[in-house]
């Protein structure tokens, strides 16, 4: 389907024409028509399908509208992660960039100082692209003040309740205005999200979209079978032997990024790590280098799994395998976006073998077992699934989930004990198995 026949302006037909898009996705053409109408909407579809400009389209067409600038924000999307508040961020304003008057954006993410932020909130902003846990800290300076907001976007909103952001969430919720937009979008539909869409949408219209939570099509899998202290001698080799220009590589831990990273800078590869523990400059140089194709490899915890675009990326590979089915499909989803194709590949340990199966089934896969030459694992005796289940996440709360929750609940003066009474919160809290 044609831009020009979703009702957007002309303005943003050239913007797109000059990037390059042609024909909206499945996602985009389907959710942008409700988005206008001023409907709520539920929107599930694949990793990479066009979800940003689903929404941010809509949003621009509705600034345009406006017949002066407000001095507080009208639209707020909440994302998971800083990398994706940038992205999301930048989609906005390049969208715009023929509009009738400037989009008016704050972009608002943690590990930087507050005194940018704070002065392009007070400067006035129409639009707040942010993760939770900083939106709250800017509400709380009274930097931005929510209580104008007429569209609420929630991306991503299986991985902002996965990674326990339900409080601040809560919290959030309780300074908007009643009678607003709500949009929803996910790539997965568990439980825990149908619950959240039930409590905060009002008669959606829902979208989704066939196979959205398995990997697509166009991406191939490979599955290799290899020692676990082999795993970055296996990698070199299929750097060498394979020519891919990028390679995403996705491990388990922020200490193992940094150990395989330096290994292959001794090898004479270039390549950057990615994870948690980084400044945001930082991440945000390692990820700009690659995009650059100025490094070859990065290497990288969970933060670049959901959301980051990298264009062109031809290869994924989960060095270790993804701790649920779900992360499954948004890491290897980096590649084989837009349509294009790419590759996934997964190193099996023994010990790894069974979850790997669980990865599958849930998927709807069944890959065929490599051993390639040289790396052929040497003590192969894979778990006995009937003993055991394999490792998924699990549902206690961490260290880390337990401090957000109290810094949340701090941030109402409740010190995180503190009942809030609202339909809203008492939703919430079902919906994310806090209360029975």
């Amino acid at each position: 389907m044609s831009f020009a026949s979703l009702s957007l302006s002309d303005f943003l037909l050239r913007s797109l024409e000059t990037l390059g898009y042609e024909e909206a996705t499945p996602i985009q053409a389907a959710a942008i028509p409700v988005v206008l109408k001023g409907s709520d909407l539920l929107a599930a579809a694949q990793t990479g399908s066009g979800k940003t400009a689903a929404f941010s389209l809509p949003i621009i067409e509705r600034l345009a509208g406006m017949e002066e600038q407000k001095a507080k924000p009208r639209f707020l999307v909440l994302v998971p992660t800083r990398e994706l508040a940038v992205q999301v961020g930048a989609a906005i304003e390049r969208y715009a960039e023929g509009a009738p008057r400037k989009a008016r954006v704050l972009v608002a993410f943690g590990g930087v100082g507050y005194d940018a932020q704070m002065k392009a909130a007070y400067a006035g902003v129409e639009v707040v692209v942010a993760t939770p846990g900083r939106l709250i800290d800017l509400a709380e300076r009274r930097s931005v003040v929510l209580d104008e907001v007429e569209m609420l976007v929630l991306d991503e909103a299986d991985r902002l309740l996965a990674l326990g952001f339900a409080e601040e969430l809560n919290t959030i919720l309780e300074m908007l205005p009643e009678g607003r937009q709500n949009l929803l979008f996910s790539a997965t539909f568990p439980q825990n999200v149908v619950s959240l869409a039930n409590a905060l949408l009002k008669d959606p219209v829902k979208i989704e979209l066939e196979a959205a939570s398995r990997p697509v099509e166009s991406i191939a899998q490979r599955a290799i079978e290899v020692d676990g202290n082999s795993r970055t001698g296996l990698l070199r080799h299929l750097l060498e032997t394979e020519g891919w220009e990028r390679v995403l590589v996705f491990v388990g831990s922020k200490r193992r990024a940094e150990n395989v990273t330096v290994k292959l800078q001794k090898h004479g590869i270039k390549a950057v790590a990615l994870h948690g523990n980084m400044s945001q400059d930082k991440r945000a140089r390692s990820l700009e280098r690659f995009k650059q194709s100025k490094v070859r490899v990065l290497m990288a915890t969970d933060v670049a799994a959901r959301g980051i675009d990298i264009a062109g990326l031809p290869c994924v590979v989960n060095y270790d395998l993804p701790r649920s089915a779900a992360d499954y499909v948004h890491r290897i989803g980096r590649t084989g976006r837009a349509g294009e194709s790419g590759l996934a590949v997964n190193f099996i340990t023994d010990d790894k073998d069974a979850h790997f199966r669980l990865i599958e089934k849930k998927n709807g896969l069944r890959l065929e077992r490599e051993r390639l030459e040289g790396f052929v694992p040497e003590n192969w005796n894979p778990e006995d699934p009937a003993k055991g289940k394999a490792p998924v996440k699990g549902k206690r709360p961490s260290k880390k989930d337990k401090l957000r929750k109290a810094a949340a609940g701090k941030a109402r003066g409740s010190g995180g004990n503190k009942d809030v009474s609202s339909p809203w919160a008492r939703a919430l809290r079902k919906a994310t198995g806090e209360e029975g």
